[in-house]
């Protein structure tokens, strides 16, 4: 969430970084800085008045104590009486000032949360993928024959059951079997291993949230119709392992000490985001329910990007690891998410559907959720002051499976990658 005083103080840069993402947010901006200066005013009257009265009750009080040093106890009971009705009158206004002051307070706090995070001054401005920013390639994509594409080779080597997914559930919801349900759970291993051989603590966090998780990392309330929700318990089901990770740290002032925290957890992955028809999403390449492990980091303000590219070169690694050509984007703009101010995106190369499959996104939040989470620390000079939040897909499967699947193909079953089979204890599908 955006403060007031970088608001207050910064108001054309606000709007024109936002304007990078698309927003016209001079209207809303403009609304924000009205309704601060009001809620500063009404402020301003309100403890006034309150030291109005704090000054009355003493005068009173001072000469009623010399009434009756005097004998003058009559005289000194009128006094004690004025000065009730005047408190009274005080505290009638005062209440009615405390009332607009929290009304203007909770109107300001409902315009913060429209306004998503700024972009980081290297965001391109652009409208869609189409104007993302490739920074990186690397690895060879196959001339595959056979050409398969996943959905094929699943069915072909039985590893995944969409149909029996689909009747028990529904579209969106794979049921994994034999080696197919082993390569998961080597991925996922994989993608542990070599977080945590990086210094990343591994959490295991609940797959359901509470409202206040969902607001303090920004899915809420910009993403509540993405999110299935229980309506029963009032919880959400996790559309990432960024939510309760992150939240862990929601409330909490981190020693200085104690940073950068670095995390990492393997979860299944909620979301009912619907797409478009036709091969862009069929098989594995937009699932409802799918697993993914995450990395996350709590970082000094001046080291946040540092930090940044850290994890990028540590997503890279993994993806080396796995002998898939990629590419790394810088998104645009128009393609970033509500709350992120720097994204790169990790897409890998589907050789036999000919196109890329986005893999990873590696993101700052700068302040952003750490202002939604009052997530602090104290510096040096015992100030406090808001840490900057990160995260990272480590990776994310459904497509890194695809990928796996259709670039390692040959007519004698599907290659594993070499760094992999340890993991999967067979070096061929077949």
């Amino acid at each position: 969430m955006l403060t007031v005083r970088t608001i207050e103080n910064n108001r054309d840069f606000v709007i024109a970084r936002l304007a990078v993402k698309g927003l016209n947010a001079a209207g809303i901006v403009d609304e924000i800085i009205l309704i601060e200066t009001n809620r500063k005013r009404k402020q301003m009257e309100l403890e006034k008045l309150l030291a109005e009265q704090n000054r009355v009750a003493k005068d009173a009080g001072t000469r009623i104590g010399i009434l009756k040093k005097e004998g003058k106890h009559e005289e000194a009971e009128a006094v004690k009486q004025n000065a009730g009705e005047e408190s009274a009158q005080f505290k009638i206004k005062s209440a009615e000032l405390d009332a607009e002051v929290a009304q203007l307070e909770k109107r300001l706090y409902e315009k913060l949360v429209q306004l998503p995070n700024l972009p980081h001054e290297s965001v391109p401005a652009g409208k869609s993928a189409n104007d993302n920013i490739v920074v990186k390639t690397g690895g060879t994509i196959p001339e595959l024959n056979p050409k398969l594409p996943h959905w094929e080779l699943t069915s072909k080597y039985e590893l995944i059951d969409f149909d029996a997914g689909n009747k028990l559930t529904g579209a969106g919801f794979p049921v994994y079997k034999g080696k197919g349900a082993k390569l998961q759970r080597a991925l996922i291993a994989m993608f542990l291993d070599h977080n945590t051989e990086k210094g990343y603590l591994e959490i295991q966090p609940p797959l359901m949230v509470n409202e206040d998780s969902g607001f303090g990392t920004g899915q809420l309330p910009d993403k509540e119709g993405q999110m299935y929700y229980i309506g029963a318990d009032n919880f959400y089901l996790i559309p990432t392992a960024e939510v309760p990770v992150t939240n862990l740290y929601r409330d909490v002032i981190v020693k200085e000490d104690a940073l950068p925290v670095k995390m990492t957890a393997y979860t299944p992955c909620f979301r009912r985001e619907a797409g478009s028809y036709g091969k862009d999403v069929r098989g594995l390449n937009r699932l409802h329910q799918f697993d993914k492990v995450e990395i996350v980091q709590i970082s000094q303000p001046e080291r946040s990007y540092i930090a940044l590219d850290e994890m990028v070169a540590h997503v890279e690694e993994l993806v080396k690891k796995l002998e898939l050509p990629y590419r790394i984007l810088r998104l645009c703009g128009g393609d970033m998410s509500f709350h992120s101010a720097l994204t790169y995106d990790f897409e890998v190369y589907s050789a036999a559907q000919e196109r890329w499959l986005e893999v990873s996104s590696v993101s700052n939040f700068e302040s952003f959720q750490a202002n939604r989470l009052k997530l602090r620390y104290k510096t040096q000079q015992k100030k406090t002051e808001p840490l900057h939040t990160l995260n990272g897909s480590s990776l994310a499967l459904p497509r890194i499976v695809a990928a796996l699947l259709e670039n390692n193909q040959t007519d004698s079953g599907i290659v594993i990658p070499k760094a992999l089979v340890p993991y999967t204890n067979f070096d061929i599908i077949s």
